[in-house]
């Protein structure tokens, strides 16, 4: 079962991710981009050795960057290994999607070939999935998703910090590591070829019309989409020029896009993104509208060009289709914000959720009541804006010192209801905090896969009996809690009743029929407390309601 601490680790590691992935495209040259891979590697994915290895005209690969340890790059930077060699590593071990592990019971044949490696001797692992220094780990970098298309170099990475083979986790981050270091290296070679072109272009006539045509098979045959726009004047940004790949893209013929600028094809909701990318080496993560209507993750990198010297200038862009990187985003998010047995909300995503509708300011002082109002005040005040008495309106009352109080910040204040028998018809956000009665027992008696059954089903029926905007969440162990905007203190209790009768009848896993219980406990968030006392006291209200119903089972009993 997945610890708690499971999800923090996972959203540092994304973090981490996201910062190397995205500083692959900053490297200014294809040495700095492959010296920014290797270190990578060891910054964002926790190996102490990396090792990246280029495939060169000739097929044989060449070890292009060393990171982690002097002594590896002394011996290995430079050095080449046929491809004769590579291909038979990369055809041996186990397969992980497209990586490829060679444990060291197997390696040892490989001690001998031409590539270059740094391997230690040690101990035989003390545990299945320890890591020995013998071990080897090969990520292939292909120019296209899921092992298709060429193959552009080989990262080799060596010693986990944790000292464990990677599970499905790092198997999977280290997968599309290489993936984007793929387009990383291709687009850099891209970045180079287009720079000279442009260097050629700002020569004299005869260079001008080689490049010109080093330039058209450079723009029409990448890979990615490419476009020309028009730079100042009445048309600026009208797209004069796309290649292919820019048009399947998109999904328009070229005579079409020349009636397009990009702001014509932007999400409404990236325009502010597109506005604020600057001309020159501005880039940009956004969506194009597709002929269908649909929308494509793109990313977008521009550059001047001029067209003759002291010639109009025109933008040329580059834009490289990120969809599966923003799905793969999208789903390691999920993964790290949710519960992998249930599928719902974890703990960490509660929290984030619960923070949002709380402020640290108690609801209800004289400052929000002004605030909230909307009432325009009148002060009458002379040339130099003093009042005649020399006095504030508001000197002296909870939340207006110093002055006229701020504007209305739109925060909609959550208070809790009157606490009490009777109902005072207010509403407010309540946290209902369940914990189940009997399942330390089933677990006992009949294994972690019936217990992960019954939490599985107590979470669908739990998510069942709540309305579509509420939240239910798995905290940890046998404990969810329940955010429900909107009720009262009648509602709130009416709810946990239906909850508890949800859960009580019999759950059947694999032919037998178990039973659960549930105590909740009612909690209600109020802005000025912290996600964590929200949580608190409800947990406490749950143990309160769990005692007081012990007491009376014993009563009956007795």
């Amino acid at each position: 079962m997945e610890t708690e601490s499971e999800p923090y680790v996972r959203l540092a590691t994304l973090r981490q991710l996201h910062q190397v992935v995205a500083e692959l495209n900053t490297a200014r040259s294809l040495a700095d981009t492959l010296q920014t891979v290797a270190d990578g590697a060891i910054t964002g994915l926790g190996y102490e050795l990396a090792a990246v290895n280029l495939v060169r005209p000739d097929g044989d690969l060449v070890v292009a960057a060393v990171a982690g340890s002097a002594g590896a790059e002394a011996l290995m930077a430079g050095r080449v290994g046929s491809r004769t060699s590579w291909d038979r590593r990369l055809s041996m071990g186990e397969r992980w999607g497209d990586l490829c592990f060679i444990p060291h019971t197997e390696g040892w044949v490989l001690d001998d070939d031409d590539v270059p490696q740094w391997h230690t001797a040690g101990p035989a692992p003390r545990f299945p999935d320890e890591w020995h220094p013998m071990d080897r780990l090969f990520a292939p970098m292909y120019t296209a998703a899921n092992g298709g298309g060429e193959l552009l170099g080989v990262i080799s990475v060596d010693r986990p910090r944790n000292g464990r083979r990677p599970g499905p986790w790092g198997q999977e981050a280290l997968q599309m590591y290489a993936f984007q270091s793929a387009i990383a290296i291709s687009n850099a070679r891209l970045r180079a070829n287009m720079q000279r072109a442009l260097v050629r272009l700002e020569r004299e006539q005869q260079a001008l019309r080689a490049s010109e045509e080093s330039f058209r098979q450079a723009f029409e045959y990448a890979p990615s989409g490419m476009a020309v726009a028009e730079m100042g004047g009445d048309q600026h940004g009208r797209l004069l020029r796309t290649n292919d790949a820019l048009c399947r893209l998109l999904g328009r013929p070229a005579s079409g896009m020349r009636r397009y600028s990009f702001s014509d094809l932007v999400h409404p909701e990236d325009i502010g993104t597109l506005l604020r990318t600057s001309a020159e080496g501005g880039r940009a993560e956004l969506r194009l509208a597709r002929r269908d209507g649909t929308y494509v993750w793109v990313s977008l990198r521009n550059s001047v060009v001029a067209d003759t010297t002291d010639g109009p200038r025109f933008l040329l862009t580059h834009v490289e289709d990120i969809e599966e990187r923003k799905r793969h985003e999208l789903q390691l998010a999920h993964r790290a914000s949710h519960d992998s047995l249930t599928g719902l909300p974890n703990s960490a995503e509660l929290r984030a959720r619960l923070g949002a509708r709380l402020c640290s300011r108690p609801p209800g002082s004289m400052a929000d009541a002004y605030a909230s109002s909307g009432v325009i005040h009148t002060d009458p005040r002379d040339a130099y804006g003093f009042r005649p008495d020399g006095k504030e309106p508001f000197d002296g009352l909870d939340g207006f010192e110093g002055g006229l109080p701020a504007p209305f910040d739109h925060h909609v204040h959550l208070v809790a209801p009157a606490d009490g028998p009777a109902d005072d018809g207010s509403k407010g956000l309540a946290v209902l905090f369940c914990d189940l009665d009997g399942f330390k027992s089933i677990n006992d008696r009949f294994g972690h896969n019936t217990g992960d059954a019954v939490l599985i089903e107590v979470a669908r029926r739990l998510t069942s009996g709540v309305r579509d905007g509420d939240t239910v969440a798995r905290l940890g162990g046998d404990e969810f809690v329940v955010l429900a905007d909107g009720l009262g203190t009648a509602d709130a209790e009416d709810l946990a009743v239906r909850l508890r009768n949800a859960i009580i009848p019999p759950i059947r896993v694999e032919g037998r029929a178990v039973r659960v219980g549930a105590s909740f406990g009612i909690g209600w968030a109020s802005c000025g407390m912290t996600a964590e006392e929200v949580l608190e006291s409800a947990d406490q209200r749950m143990y309160v309601e769990k005692r007081s119903r012990s007491k009376a089972n014993r009563r009956a009993a007795g």
